[in-house]
């Protein structure tokens, strides 16, 4: 018997509707599964406001940070065959990551995962023209020293993630991580239109970001995320759409999301398809990380190996997170989440850009809030 009833599902594409009518975003998706079943698949709106090309189920997304569960889950599958282990130094998998015998040479894969490598900022976070070579990013990390003692200080590592995690999982397996996720993690769940960039022979279909105003201006200006419309320009340039960027560019729908999220809210495994072992999933998903002051976004946080936790006052995931429930969102944008109690899986994709700290938490936890309260 279906856990969200008729009634309940046309409340929630109802909510979903008026959040295009009240100019939230232009476009958006919408994906729910519970018990394995996807129950909810709602597009709706443009995919780009100049053109007025329609928005569907299939149009494919910048996706910000909800890429970086993507390279984490990469990595964690070389964990669970036993060519990883979290706590390696990065330094034996990757030798110029650092000198022997200095702080840096100490950081664990652990570390880069939970966000406590003290590598969460560098001049590579300023530098787009950077971003679009693997191997000059990879040069600008091996570069870097630690700003925090390693293993001390939570400090959410925005852009370094991407290629910290990336550079390990071809260190570790010798495949680049985009064609990793691809074999390992997207082509077996059939998450036919979701990738880490697009590849040579993809058409550069990605719906249009916009940068949203504020609606009002109850606090500093100067807060969040600052020029929303500055923000998202570099990252509706089809170099960027090319480029290999595993904390930021990852593309796809939040149809493949949420059959990601199922996959790991089962256990690792769905409709026969097994990605992870069910205790790779309970270890990966187990808080590291805690502090009230993040060292970075100045706000409460809960780190995994790769995700972020429920049950603070600002996670996306709804208004009363349970501390069980781990995702990812994405830069004012996105957000895609697992709650394995339930079995429920959640995305919500969007092409606006607002205030991630005010106007989009409150935007994605109202549909969260009204599936939690569908369930049967």
């Amino acid at each position: 018997m279906p856990r969200i009833s008729d009634d309940a599902r046309e409340r929630i594409a109802d909510l979903f509707d008026r959040h295009l009518e009240a100019g939230l975003h232009h476009g958006a998706q919408l994906a729910v599964y519970v018990d394995g079943e996807r129950v909810i698949d709602l597009a709706g709106g443009v995919m780009d406001p100049d053109s007025g090309e329609e928005e569907t189920a299939e149009t494919r997304h910048l996706l910000f940070s909800c890429t970086k569960p993507y390279a984490a889950v990469s990595l964690h599958v070389l964990a669970d065959e036993g060519e990883v282990d979290y706590d390696d130094r990065v330094v034996d998998h990757w030798p110029e990551f650092a000198e022997e015998g200095t702080e840096k040479a100490e950081i664990t894969v652990r570390q880069v995962l939970s966000h406590a490598s003290g590598l969460h900022q560098g001049e590579i976070d300023e530098r787009p023209d950077l971003w679009t070579d693997w191997d000059a990013s990879v040069e600008a990390i091996e570069g870097m020293e630690p700003i925090t003692t390693p293993g001390e200080v939570p400090a959410y590592h925005a852009l370094t993630f991407g290629w910290l995690v990336g550079e390990l999982v071809r260190r570790a397996s010798g495949t680049p991580v985009e064609e990793f996720a691809a074999e390992r993690i997207f082509e077996p769940l059939g998450m036919d239109h979701t990738g880490i960039g697009l590849r040579e022979d993809e058409a550069d279909d990605v719906a249009t970001l916009v940068g949203f105003e504020a609606f009002d201006r109850c606090r500093d200006p100067g807060e969040g995320l600052g020029d929303n419309a500055e923000v998202a320009a570099p990252f509706n340039e089809e170099a960027i759409h090319r480029a290999v960027i595993p904390a930021a560019n990852g593309i796809g729908t939040a149809r493949d999301m949420a059959r990601f999220y199922a996959c790991l809210a089962n256990g690792g495994e769905l409709d026969g398809t097994r990605i992870l072992s069910e205790e790779t999933v309970e270890t990966m998903a187990r808080v590291q990380a805690e502090t009230d002051a993040d060292g970075t976004l100045s706000r409460p946080a809960r780190f995994a190996l790769g995700f972020w936790k429920g049950g603070t006052r600002v996670d996306p995931y709804g208004s009363l997170t349970p501390e069980r429930v781990f995702g990812h969102a994405g830069l004012g944008s996105s957000v895609g989440w697992a709650d394995p109690e339930e079995n429920l899986a959640f995305s919500y994709v969007t092409n606006g850009v607002r205030d991630g700290t005010y106007e989009h938490v409150a935007r994605v936890r109202s549909p969260a809030d009204a599936v939690r309260l569908a369930l049967e």
